[in-house]
């Protein structure tokens, strides 16, 4: 398929409802409003594919860029387009799932997500929280820099309070991501969600909440998934 085709099945796609909703997130015109069901649909028929994925992020949709996020091969796509991605990823729904996804399955994945947690973009270092949240899911804890990641989450309980709004959101998850995927580290993410307690974040209006991380990892604990890692971050 061709990006005009694409934007053509996109548009087909187009649910009023959706588009209320995720403009009422961040959203921004012009974009359909396509639901996630049926942009793997889509998928379905482009499969991976590098080059159609740049020309449809570059499109600046939004359902565009998410499809482009899940049609991205981590294999071709470069660091120095993966730090184009994360300047336009312009609100939440790409910047902490998109970009953060792709890059996490990348060899980049920690330099990247390193790199970004230290910009003063509130777009790029939620990203680059959200990618080494993504990379503790998927990788196997004997290729984590384990001395690191306990660092990087006892920082996280220090400074998520004092954080930009959606960083702090990010930052929260990212407490949670370590508790769940990294078994050594779960007991001190929990210690660390104790003292951190509610995460108050600006949700836009929205019924959206931000979930408390000692509930959260305990309910992976209650299906005995801790340490389960997860095959794509992608969805």
């Amino acid at each position: 398929m061709t990006k005009d085709e694409v934007l053509k099945e996109l548009e087909k796609f187009g649910n009023p409802g959706t588009k209320k909703v995720l403009l009422k997130h961040g959203a921004q015109e012009p974009f359909f409003g396509v639901k996630v069901a049926d942009l793997k649909k889509i998928l379905k028929k482009t499969k991976k594919n590098h080059k159609l994925s740049l020309e449809l992020y570059k499109t600046g949709n939004t359902d565009a860029m998410y499809l482009a996020g899940l049609m991205a091969d981590e294999n071709k796509i470069t660091k120095k387009q993966l730090q184009d991605w994360a300047k336009k990823a312009y609100w939440y729904y790409l910047s902490e799932y998109t970009v953060p996804w792709v890059a996490a399955e990348t060899p980049y994945a920690m330099e990247l997500g390193l790199e970004w947690i230290e910009s003063k973009k509130e777009n790029i270092s939620a990203a680059g929280w959200a990618t080494l949240a993504s990379f503790a899911s998927l990788t196997d804890d004997t290729n984590i820099d384990l001395k690191l990641y306990k660092k990087l989450l006892k920082r996280a309980g220090k400074e998520v309070h004092k954080a930009p709004n959606r960083v702090r959101y990010v930052m929260n998850g990212f407490i949670i991501a370590v508790g769940a995927y990294i078994t050594s580290l779960t007991d001190e993410a929990l210690a660390i969600g104790e003292k951190v307690g509610k995460v108050s974040v600006d949700m836009g209006g929205t019924a959206c909440k931000v979930p408390l991380v000692p509930v959260a990892i305990g309910k992976v604990q209650a299906r005995n998934a801790i340490g389960k890692k997860r095959k794509t971050a992608r969805c």
